[in-house]
């Protein structure tokens, strides 16, 4: 660099001589050269500070035009005194006025005059209130604590269930009146009665829920559109009805509406159980909300379970079969079979997204599951949902709860019952499958359990026979993975 050419004074935009220097000279103070040129350094990187910090205050406020207001909030912010005499919400009325003997233009902004008696004498503004807020809890896990901003039992009971709302579950059963005696058989007959004894000269009140759920017209012509095309029967309109579960799939903004679809399942699930098609569609709108990312399904799991478990362990869905021996019958079985198939991945799929959240959904389901397989005068639908249901809890539950039971439900389920070969094959394959799950592939060595050319030894087929039942037994033995399949169920258990 040559030594000849001139350090500038300033590494700022803004320069010492015509800016700071002159302002300096206005107040009758002398700065040096160095002095002035700190000083704009300084200036300018306060003014950076302030525009950068309004400049957040004009993005957050979702505007891309920075107002005067940004420079005052971010002037507060780093503990400035804001400017003074700056208003943007009325309008700057310049004036023109002519100066010197050359007649030169000098605009500048009029100020209206105030009296000063008028303005002492001005009513003082009503000072205005502060905010406050309060918060309780509505309800916790669903039970509604006893707090004076809730409403008692008493009183919520003595509303009807239009109002009431949330007292009445889905199916339009009255939770308040489940647990009484049988005094109220009917609570819309009580209701009558209640009516009939009332006074006509008695006043009535109306009540009016303290919350009241709004939905756009929008929403409403949604699912108006949604659920025709979700019951529709009509060929033509399948592309629609998958276009409608790829909506509730995939679009935000239907939260408002989980509720109502919820509800919806509900009925169409209690009143078309016999009808495939409808349980089908209804385990895919299920799915298809569960799968949406963007809505927050938590508080309606416990809408869900009942909708699930009733086509995984009901009696009886789609049409009645008198006799499996027919190629017809069959068919119509597997389909049944199928809804369950799909009912069993969706539970599995809710337990594992929302076990986390509700730390008593996985047993609960469990002992129903296993309430169900043990009862032997249900169908083979049921039993077959419980096996898938147990199968999809994972391995663990697999091994202690349903192996534990197998010689007792083979017992009473496959071997003393009235059903057909066919369903007890169904079963038995079913059962196979699941014990498949836990069967262990690993090279044999000193620790694990010996099999001679003939087969197992006697303690291993004792064993097998203790634990799962005679024909579990024989049907493990005859297959190929016999040895896998051992090795899983009594890995640990048995050393030979």
């Amino acid at each position: 660099m040559d030594s000849s050419s001139k350090v500038p004074l300033s590494h700022s935009l803004w320069s010492p001589h015509d800016t700071v220097k002159d302002a300096a000279e206005s107040l009758g103070i002398n700065l040096p050269e160095e002095a002035a040129k700190n000083l704009a350094m300084d200036v300018e990187y306060r003014i950076h500070e302030i525009l950068e910090t309004a400049i957040k205050f004009m993005r957050h406020s979702k505007r891309k035009l920075l107002m005067t207001t940004d420079v005052n909030n971010a002037l507060k912010v780093l503990n400035i005194e804001p400017l003074y005499g700056y208003d943007n919400s009325q309008p700057l009325v310049f004036k023109e006025a002519l100066v010197g003997a050359g007649g030169q233009t000098l605009y500048y902004i009029d100020d209206n005059e105030i009296e000063f008696e008028k303005l002492i004498n001005q009513e003082l503004p009503k000072v205005p209130r502060q905010t406050t807020f309060t918060a309780h809890w509505l309800a916790i896990e669903g039970v509604q604590p006893m707090v004076p901003q809730n409403p008692l039992p008493a009183e919520i009971k003595s509303l009807p269930p239009i109002i009431r709302g949330a007292t009445s579950s889905m199916l339009g059963n009255d939770i308040l009146n489940l647990g009484q005696s049988g005094d109220n058989k009917d609570s819309a007959q009580g209701s009558s009665v209640a009516t009939k004894d009332k006074k006509p000269t008695e006043k009535e009140s109306e009540v009016k829920p303290l919350v009241k759920h709004v939905l756009s017209k929008e929403l409403k012509l949604y699912f108006d559109k949604v659920v025709e095309v979700l019951i529709s029967t009509d060929p033509e309109k399948e592309n629609l009805k998958d276009a409608a579960l790829t909506s509730l799939k995939n679009d935000p903004g239907l939260h408002q509406l989980v509720p109502y679809f919820i509800q919806f399942v509900a009925e169409q699930i209690t009143n078309q159980l016999r009808n495939i098609e409808i349980l089908s569609t209804m385990l895919e709108v299920i799915s298809a909300l569960v799968d949406n990312k963007t809505i927050f399904l938590d508080p309606y799991v416990h809408a869900l379970m009942p909708c699930i478990l009733t086509l995984l362990l009901a009696k009886r869905i789609g049409p009645i079969i008198k006799d499996t021996t027919s190629k017809e019958s069959q068919d119509i079985l597997r389909s049944q079979l199928a809804v369950r198939e799909f009912a069993a991945i969706l539970l599995e799929h809710i337990i594992k997204v929302y076990g986390s959240s509700y730390s008593t959904l996985r047993p609960r389901v469990t002992r129903t599951l296993l309430r169900a397989l043990l009862d032997s005068s249900k169908p083979v639908g049921t039993h077959y949902g419980a096996l898938l249901g147990l199968k999809n809890m994972g391995s663990e539950v697999v091994k202690l709860v349903l192996v534990g039971n197998l010689k007792v439900w083979c017992s009473s389920v496959v071997e003393n019952s009235d059903k057909s070969d066919y369903e007890k094959d169904i079963l038995l394959s079913t059962t196979l499958d699941i014990l498949r799950k836990l069967k262990i592939t690993v090279p044999q060595d000193e620790n694990q359990m010996e099999v001679d050319g003939e087969g197992f030894s006697e303690e291993i087929k004792t064993k097998l026979n203790d634990s799962i039942g005679d024909t579990l037994a024989e049907i493990v033995l005859d297959q190929d993975d016999a040895k896998d399949i051992v090795r899983g169920l009594f890995f640990g258990e048995l050393v030979v």
